[in-house]
């Protein structure tokens, strides 16, 4: 069984003021290469877009992606969005580290869809199923990087993928040192059949750009050139190639993470 979650999010609620270009587009991208390159099977793939992605939508599908898998199953988990960070906070007290969050269109900073939230789920992954994250986002904390001519015409257009928090929530972290967790630590690690793809480090931005007269994320139309050129190739492969596409272009450096045994396999289980 493959099966897969594409979520892409232009436009946001309005008081957000955080409306984007090319994340549905990264999504039909996607949709596209995994359907006719490696042989999902449409009905097997959900996707949600715009104000149809709120938290409680892409949550129950999250658990659809997992719930039901197995051993040797293909998940694929593609989000296409802004991103931020928060203080963590449990049991309504604040906590000395920070929250990597994905925005959903119903964004509620009391109410955020954080990196433990989405981890928890992904880890109830059957073990022997294979799920792969891809996340064109920011997870960063600045936003001095990625930022570029925001005039949507403009062939030069370039805006990072990143919410500043409001200044109520940035207060709780401003003055303080405190450690970050990152959506890596909750869905990656020794023990977990997971490999995550993200659009940058977590000190950088994501660009939402213009790319050969389209809209798209940077890192999504990277990797799925790359896809295309042999859709035949590792994860490891991928991330190198990727790496030479963006490279001197795009102030962002993708990152690759997960199961290390798992890095060297046919990127999404190998074509149909």
């Amino acid at each position: 069984m493959k099966k897969a979650l594409l979520v892409g999010i232009n436009k946001y609620k309005p008081e957000l003021h955080a409306d984007l270009q090319g994340c549905v587009n990264d999504v039909e991208n996607m949709r596209d290469i995994l359907i006719n390159l490696y042989g999902f099977n449409p009905d097997n793939i959900r996707v949600i877009i715009d104000d149809r992605a709120t938290r409680k939508a892409i949550i129950e599908r999250l658990e659809w992606l997992v719930n039901g898998s197995c051993c040797c199953d293909e998940l694929v988990f593609h989000y296409s969005g802004h991103g931020s960070q928060i203080r963590d906070r449990h049991n309504d007290e604040l906590n000395d580290d920070m929250d990597e969050i994905i925005c959903p269109y119903d964004l509620d900073w009391d109410n955020p869809l954080t990196d433990d939230i989405i981890g928890s789920i992904l880890n109830q992954t059957v073990s022997g199923a294979n799920l792969t994250m891809i996340c064109d986002s920011c997870h960063s904390g600045t936003m001095t990087r990625g930022v570029g001519c925001e005039v949507a015409s403009s062939i030069f257009y370039s805006k990072p993928r990143y919410i500043m928090p409001p200044y109520d929530i940035r207060c709780r972290t401003l003055n303080r040192r405190v450690d970050k967790q990152t959506i890596r630590q909750f869905v990656t690690g020794e023990n977990q059949p997971h490999v995550l793809f993200s659009a940058c480090r977590d000190d950088q931005t994501a660009a939402d750009a213009n790319i050969n007269y389209k809209p798209q994320g940077a890192f999504t139309w990277a990797l799925s050139s790359v896809i295309k050129e042999n859709p035949n190739i590792t994860y490891r492969e991928a991330h190198i190639k990727v790496l030479e596409k963006l490279d001197k272009k795009y102030d962002q450096k993708p990152q690759l993470s997960g199961n290390k045994a798992l890095l060297d396999r046919i990127m999404f289980g190998g074509t149909a």
